[in-house]
């Protein structure tokens, strides 16, 4: 499983010109699901993303997580995080889960934060959609379970 976590003013996911989801100050998380996941992935993955510390304190260190700053996370599946971009100019895809696996552990990542308490919004699995961010600072991090 891979994440790109980004550290956001605002975010929001649109599908077929209606606005699905939307967040003030959080994260738009990315997550992609490769062949060989499961639950333990969704799961050691998940609980970092609700313990990541990226939001300033008053002295400007990355101290603060999302409970602190009361913010929320938009998670957005996308299989395109899985590719395989060695060889030749074309991704190749063949990491990645198969939808119906890849739907069930996104799923399942999403519950799991919502579990640790964690404010959740989702993009629609599958759809074509757009992704709008304000991302703050820049931040952003790549992670992987």
């Amino acid at each position: 499983m891979r994440a790109v976590v980004q550290r956001v003013s605002r975010a929001s996911v649109t599908v077929e010109n209606e606005v699905v989801a939307e967040i003030g100050k959080g994260f738009l998380l990315l997550l992609g699901v490769g062949l060989g996941d499961g639950s333990a992935q969704a799961e050691k993955l998940a609980l970092k993303v609700a313990k990541m510390r990226i939001f300033t304190d008053s002295a400007g260190k990355m101290n603060l997580g999302l409970m602190d700053v009361g913010g929320s996370v938009l998670c957005v599946s996308q299989f395109t995080l899985m590719a395989d971009t060695k060889k030749g100019n074309r991704p190749s895809f063949i990491e990645a889960a198969r939808g119906e696996v890849a739907e069930k552990l996104y799923e399942e990542f999403c519950r799991i934060l919502q579990r640790e308490g964690i404010s959740l919004q989702q993009g629609v699995f599958g759809a074509h959609m757009q992704v709008e961010l304000l991302n703050d600072g820049p931040v952003t991090l790549i992670l992987e379970a």
